[in-house]
């Protein structure tokens, strides 16, 4: 097996893939679930302190633009303009 990881050991690599392999669909689903709201939190937390004067409207935008775009960012600024008039 090629090792994936340059930093670990390749037994530790080998241990750590089988623990994955044998682990149930529900667990794995779990566990990436677990991994994109601790990674969506995360980027919310760093876009927030780069923009600390900024709204919560403006911090969401920003999130949507850099994960999802600008066309999905300006729809989501033109429905919170038109909510708010």
């Amino acid at each position: 097996m090629i090792t994936q990881s340059i930093d670990t050991n390749p037994e530790v690599e080998k241990f750590l893939i089988s623990l994955i392999r044998n682990s149930s669909v529900t667990k794995r689903i779990l566990q990436v679930q677990h991994l994109t709201k601790t990674m969506l939190q995360l980027s919310r937390r760093a876009i927030s302190r780069a923009n600390p004067k900024l709204s919560p409207n403006e911090l969401d935008m920003l999130f949507i633009k850099y994960h999802y775009g600008d066309e999905l960012a300006n729809k989501y600024r033109a429905s919170i303009e038109e909510n708010h008039m």
